[in-house]
């Protein structure tokens, strides 16, 4: 028999990784899914300080394994099952709010409304952490990067409103000229 005290044995450790890690990756494959590199995207103006496309691959991995670091982190330090809740609150509004961005910038060709929404999806990662700066200063700071990078994302969102917009037109499916060129 174990006590309350004791820490949680190793197999614990490991489902715990396994269902942040399926978290994760769920989120991630949907926002794929949602994310269309097509000719719309590819016709719109960028700013030269853009990273390269196969770059958003590389940080968005790293992003997402430390996202899951600090969300199992926090998950064990946490002390109360209150806590836990707000863990999983907090990380189910978050992970919403990250597909939602990518539907709406991509799927929906509407850059102006993901401005709007990406606020609240920085709102999210902010009141993720301040949550982890009570339960675990690691977790905390594993979180940084990830709302580093959205903001890098919402400075890029930006420029791509001013330097695209307006959006209230409709998205015109390509042509058979714009295929064949």
């Amino acid at each position: 028999m174990t006590s309350s005290s004791q820490k949680p044995r190793l197999p614990g450790l490991f489902r715990q990784i396994a269902i942040a890690v399926v978290w994760v990756s769920a989120v991630s494959m949907i926002g794929q899914q949602l994310t269309d590199l097509g000719p719309w995207y590819r016709a719109l103006r960028q700013p030269e300080w853009k990273p390269p496309d196969w770059a958003f691959g590389a940080i968005w991995t790293t992003v997402f394994v430390l996202i899951v670091a600090a969300g199992v982190l926090a998950w064990r330090r946490a002390n109360s099952e209150d806590q836990r809740r707000w863990i999983l609150g907090l990380f189910a509004i978050n992970s919403l709010l990250h597909m939602l961005w990518s539907g709406l910038f991509f799927t929906a060709k509407r850059p102006d409304w993901a401005m709007v929404e990406l606020v609240f999806l920085w709102l999210s990662i902010a009141a993720i952490m301040a949550l982890f700066w009570k339960i675990s200063r690691p977790a905390f700071l594993l979180m940084v990067p990830y709302i580093g990078w959205v903001t890098v994302a919402g400075f890029l969102n930006y420029a791509n409103v001013v330097l695209n917009g307006p959006f209230d037109r409709p998205a015109v499916a390509p042509t058979a000229s714009d295929k064949s060129g």
